[in-house]
């Protein structure tokens, strides 16, 4: 006979908790104390729920689950940078990465355990996508890089990006649900202006955040200026060609007036020629961005790709300056353990 399947307690609302602790007659402020533990204190099982009796612990512990991330390793580079591997309930491996400047700690979590949209760059695109991260198993991945900020820089992180393993449009019910839990107040109340989501372009989906009207940012993985380009490294691009994406991130600009970065990596002689720059040019000016982050490549084991020369990078730099582009040069972190920028493969 097969064993009854329990609800996980994290995917019931406040109503749906209320109804059963009414059912059972317990009282109600019981219900915003297991509330409380579940999305302020954050327990990551019922006996830690100390304020609760003990009988009632038992009973929570029988009639649902209760699963969280746990933290499996964690590595520190020589700049600071903390890539954590986590594991999930059913025994998948996901990374996150904090990564600590002078103004900024900054939680880079993932939305995906792999990837399916094999970007040819990134090592995480040469893994296959198992499954979804739920929306819970987000939010615990900020809250445990949380925890190591306080541990390690005494300081509470400032900012999330959706940056990690996986595209997050492709999950998007649990990253919108995530992000309402991060940004609640009866949840970790972050600004939505402190979180930005990177898509490697999913124009349907960009609308759709258009839409729902969301108040965080928006980064585009641009990479190549165009689509003969593109295609080569990001197969996404044959079903989201560039005017698609044009389009579809004028709509969410039209709709949320929400900042839209570009992000580009440079990679030596395919995507950092005058040509390209020029090209790059051409695109900014059809897209409300308010800035290009020009990224650092970071090698990976798989790829053919090589970093430009800094004297290249530098001559594209200057003329995206010279044609009134506003663009920064990110320097990588966390290179030396795997933790930069297109880098996470549970290695």
């Amino acid at each position: 006979m097969n064993a009854k399947v329990k609800p996980n307690i994290r995917h019931l609302s406040l109503d749906e908790i209320t109804t059963y602790f009414e059912k059972i007659g317990e009282k109600k402020f019981r219900v915003q104390q297991v509330w409380e533990w579940l999305w302020q204190k954050h327990a990551f099982d019922f006996q830690s729920m100390t304020n609760l009796s003990k009988d009632l612990r038992i009973k929570l512990e029988q009639e649902f689950d209760f699963t969280s991330l746990a933290t499996d390793a964690t590595q520190q580079s020589e700049d600071g940078t903390i890539k954590t591997r986590f594991k999930t309930f059913d025994g998948h491996k996901v990374e996150g990465v904090l990564i600590p400047t002078v103004e900024r700690l900054t939680a880079c979590v993932s939305s995906q355990i792999g990837c399916s949209l094999s970007c040819k760059f990134c090592a995480t695109g040469y893994m296959d996508k198992k499954r979804n991260l739920n929306y819970d198993e987000i939010y615990d991945e900020v809250v445990l890089i949380n925890q190591q900020a306080m541990k390690d820089y005494g300081k509470k992180l400032t900012n999330i990006v959706f940056m990690g393993m996986g595209e997050p449009l492709l999950n998007y019910r649990n990253m919108m649900k995530a992000i309402e839990r991060i940004t609640a107040e009866d949840g970790l109340a972050m600004s939505p202006r402190r979180i930005t989501v990177s898509t490697a372009g999913v124009a349907k989906m960009i609308r759709q955040l258009g839409d729902d009207q969301v108040r965080f940012k928006l980064a585009l993985s641009l990479h190549a200026p165009t689509d003969k380009k593109r295609n080569e490294i990001m197969p996404i691009n044959e079903t989201n060609d560039l005017k698609t994406l044009v389009e579809a991130l004028n709509y969410f600009y039209k709709q949320t007036k929400s900042e839209i970065t570009l992000e580009y990596i440079l990679f030596d002689n395919f995507n950092d020629s005058f040509e390209d720059a020029e090209d790059l040019v051409k695109l900014y000016r059809q897209i409300p961005a308010d800035l290009v982050n020009i990224i650092e490549y970071n090698p990976i084991d798989f790829a053919r790709f090589k970093k430009p020369a800094e004297e290249k990078t530098e001559a594209f730099m200057n003329y995206l300056e010279k044609n009134r582009v506003n663009a920064r040069l990110r320097r990588s972190r966390g290179k030396d353990i795997d933790a930069a920028c297109g880098q996470l493969a549970n290695k």
